[in-house]
């Protein structure tokens, strides 16, 4: 009997091991699909141009980009592993195609600095949100709230037009988004390790979720921290 509970125990140790270590994975893999894609649009005035004075595919993208996180985390439990690994491939390409246009506001070596500065930042309050004892829940209920609340201002501001008002939106979305990650990180790490934990295809989606949403937090500290140390061309 001791023996059976040992090797189980041991069972959900590896599968919890794996399926948090996919988390990074695809969430990595994510990432590195929507910097290819940017770069090499970047890179083709055509497929900008296309982009920037075509308003109606612009918005199209954009509300096709909201569409598969909406789906995708709704329907999660009732479509299979392989068409939501698609939808995140779709929505990282999707990504890539928007956060183009970076390349013709900021300079490269700005971006790739920011880009360092954000996976450094990143890294070290996901581990922290994975190695506390204390209860983030608070906080990302509190991050929530104030996402919410820069979202408003954002489209305030931009009848408004006040610089000062957007430097001080970036900053609090930093911080938002830092305490996000943490949150999202101890989240990710509660589900992946309860009792019982096994690698199949319902434990595979949940994980694949938790990569997304690392992901999206990741994407916009990444923005906001390039409207701060970002210079302009």
């Amino acid at each position: 009997m001791e023996t059976n509970n040992l090797t189980r125990n041991l069972a959900e140790k590896t599968a919890q091991s794996v399926l948090f270590r996919n988390v990074y994975t695809w969430m990595t893999l994510a990432l590195v699909i929507t910097g290819a894609v940017a770069m090499y649009m970047a890179k083709s005035m055509t497929l900008l141009s296309m982009i920037m004075q075509n308003s109606l595919l612009f918005w199209g993208i954009l509300i096709a980009e909201l569409g598969v996180v909406w789906y995708l985390s709704a329907r999660i439990h009732r479509i299979s592993f392989t068409s939501a690994t698609l939808l995140f491939i779709l929505y990282s390409i999707l990504n890539g195609a928007t956060l183009s246009m970076i390349f013709l506001i900021y300079t490269m070596s700005s971006i790739a600095t920011t880009f360092f500065v954000t996976a450094g930042t990143f890294g070290v309050m996901a581990l922290f949100g994975y190695v506390t004892k204390k209860d983030l829940t608070r906080l990302g209920s509190l991050c929530f709230m104030g996402i919410i609340g820069i979202i408003i201002a954002s489209l305030v501001n931009i009848f408004l037009q006040n610089s000062m008002m957007e430097m001080i939106i970036s900053y609090i979305g930093v911080l938002l988004f830092v305490g996000l990650t943490a949150y999202d990180s101890q989240k990710i790490k509660r589900l992946l390790m309860q009792d019982g934990v096994e690698i199949n295809e319902t434990t595979q989606k949940i994980a694949l979720l938790g990569a997304m949403t690392l992901y999206l937090d990741f994407i916009n500290l990444f923005l906001y921290l390039l409207r701060i140390l970002g210079d302009r061309k």
